[in-house]
């Protein structure tokens, strides 16, 4: 039977975040991914905010300079604000700076990292579950000292440790449209996606576009949902639509079991109002892998990992969650009260709301 010091599940930015920071340890490090190549099929949004974003949302990140800084060739396209769209089609804008990119060479970068750092990846191997110290797969029997699940959220290595499962994910689907679309991200409020957002995230002569909804307020298929925001803004699709769950209510509410970590979606870190999760999951599988590797060379309790995401994440996330609370309790009920809501707030605050902020003063 092979053995690893650290067996990681899941190869996106959580999964290879905690493998590099393991192997750079010192540690053997391995990744385990299902599917047959990394990735792939493109999920999400593929936006990333800059590194002077993420260490105002983030403040007590530390390593955000080193860890989210990428070469020039995976930056697609810049932006430099967000334009929110309220339901009667008012238009307020902010400054944001970041960038669109592949996520599939996104992804792909940070894994050729990992191995350059000395960890390994084994391609379509999926976890089926492990007692003690020893994982079951579909390639056989892997021992392992810290087992670490970056598997999403629905995350099977969380079933299996018995750890919480993210409470009401929403579904969400992206495409990638055809066009030139500025250099704004755009996000559409009311009906067109209920509880969350659609989306238009510019690229090159195309765009990532998509919607999200809650199920609490649809009433539809995700298809149905996001024909009609194609159809509302004339966008001709270059690709078939993809889908996903997002958690949508913050971390869960524990992340460490008996030689178990969980990172990224799988621990549920996200932010509740707009969705973004690829800095939480590079941050928390970073933190991960350098846990796990005081845990085997120190003995050092894993434990710590989980004091040391909430130090740094707990504050914004919770209050993302909390607004995002406020947002299903009084905007998302119609077109009006989104209207409503979103004149009340005005520019300054709906800023502040993306940003993971208070939103008074």
């Amino acid at each position: 039977m092979d053995s690893v010091d650290v067996l990681v599940i899941g190869s996106g930015p959580a999964g290879v975040q905690a493998a590099r920071a393991a192997a750079e340890q010192g540690l053997t490090a391995l990744v385990l991914e299902r599917r047959s190549a990394v990735g792939v099929p493109v999920r999400c949004g593929e936006m990333m905010p800059s590194v002077s974003e993420i260490k105002d949302m983030f403040p007590a990140y530390s390593g955000s300079d080193e860890l989210f800084s990428v070469p020039d060739g995976l930056v697609v396209r810049k932006v430099n604000s967000i334009r929110l769209v309220d339901p009667k089609q008012k238009v307020r804008e902010f400054p944001f700076t970041g960038y669109t990119t592949d996520r599939d060479r996104f992804d792909r970068y940070h894994m050729d990292m990992a191995v350059e750092a000395g960890a390994e990846l084994k391609l379509g191997t999926a976890f089926e579950g492990y007692t003690g110290r020893t994982a079951r797969t579909s390639a056989g029997e892997i021992g392992f000292k810290v087992l670490i699940g970056a598997d999403g959220p629905g995350s099977a290595v969380a079933k299996a440790a018995g750890l919480p499962a993210n409470a009401n994910p929403y579904p969400a689907v992206s495409a990638q449209a055809k066009g030139d679309f500025g250099d704004a991200i755009q996000m559409f409020f009311g009906r067109i996606a209920p509880g969350a957002y659609g989306w238009i995230m510019p690229k090159n002569g195309t765009a990532n576009v998509g919607v999200g909804f809650s199920p609490a307020f649809s009433h539809g298929s995700l298809k149905e949902y996001m024909d009609r925001f194609c159809e509302m803004h004339g966008l001709e699709l270059l690709t078939p639509m993809k889908g996903k769950y997002v958690p949508s209510e913050g971390p869960i509410s524990k992340t460490v079991a008996d030689g178990v970590l969980l990172a990224g979606d799988a621990a549920g870190m996200v932010m509740p109002v707009n969705g973004g999760g690829i800095p939480e999951a590079m941050m928390t599988g970073r933190m991960a892998g350098l846990a796990a590797a005081r845990n085997v060379k120190e003995g050092k309790a894993l434990e710590l990992y989980e004091e040391e995401w909430r130090s740094v994440l707990w504050k914004p996330l919770h209050i993302a969650a909390n607004n995002k609370k406020l947002a299903d309790t009084f905007a998302f009920r119609s077109d009006r009260s989104t209207a409503l809501c979103m004149s009340i707030l005005g520019t300054r605050r709906m800023g502040k709301l993306i940003r993971c902020k208070h939103l008074l003063p």
